[in-house]
This record gives C-alpha cells, sequence and structure tokens, in this order.
C-alpha cells in the first residue's frame, strides 16, 4: 500500500523560508509525477508546484519564483523550497500525484505570520 508522509512545516516571519518533504513508499515514485498541494482554511485544495519523472516543472502563478519543487528518486522523495513566504501561502500542504491522485498523507502545517 502506497503511503505518503509529508514534513518540515511550521511558523515562519513573512520573508522568511521552509523545506518540506514528502516521503513516499510503494512502487509508484520512480515512474510518476508528483505534486505538493496546499489547502487553506475554507478554501479549496489547490496544486502549486509538480514535476515529472524527467524533472519538467509547473508552478502555479501564485507561487512562480519563490517556490521550488525538486525530487530524489532514490530516496523516493520529493521536495518543496519555499523562499518569500507570505501570509496568504500559510495552509496544510500535501504530496500527492498531480492526476490519478492515491491516498492522502496527513499534510504539514505551514503558518506564516509575524
Amino acid at each position: 500500500q502506497v503511503q505518503l508522509v509529508e514534513s518540515g512545516g511550521g511558523l515562519v516571519q513573512p520573508g522568511g523560508s521552509l523545506r518540506l518533504s514528502c516521503a513516499a513508499s510503494g512502487s509508484i515514485f520512480s515512474f510518476d509525477a508528483m505534486g505538493w498541494y496546499r489547502q487553506a482554511p475554507g478554501k479549496q485544495r489547490e496544486l502549486v508546484a509538480a514535476i515529472t519523472s524527467g524533472g519538467i516543472l509547473n508552478y502555479a502563478d501564485s507561487v512562480k519564483g519563490r517556490f521550488t519543487i525538486s525530487r530524489d528518486n532514490a530516496k523516493n522523495t520529493v521536495y518543496l523550497e519555499m523562499n518569500s513566504l507570505k501570509p496568504e501561502d500559510t495552509a496544510v500542504y500535501y504530496c500527492n500525484r498531480p492526476t490519478a491522485q492515491v491516498g492522502w498523507g496527513q499534510g504539514t502545517q505551514v503558518t506564516v505570520s509575524s
């Protein structure tokens, strides 16, 4: 059974940085695109960054230039480097496939506040 475990969230001041990690178990990782999603209170979950198995990147306009997604296939891990954080980035962050999602992990809370 595939499991996704997100970590690295926390409380950070506006303008700060965080690095999120997502460890994937099972057989999906090396052959699939992966993405980072976020869900803010009262809002729908949105895909903010994605990376294909070949390393092609896509970002939502709201995070372009500030967030960087990367993957380490040997470690079955995908990362999200977040810089110049804004209060509107506050959300629970999840990783999953961009399409045909598997079961969701618990997510990791990111709070941007002074």
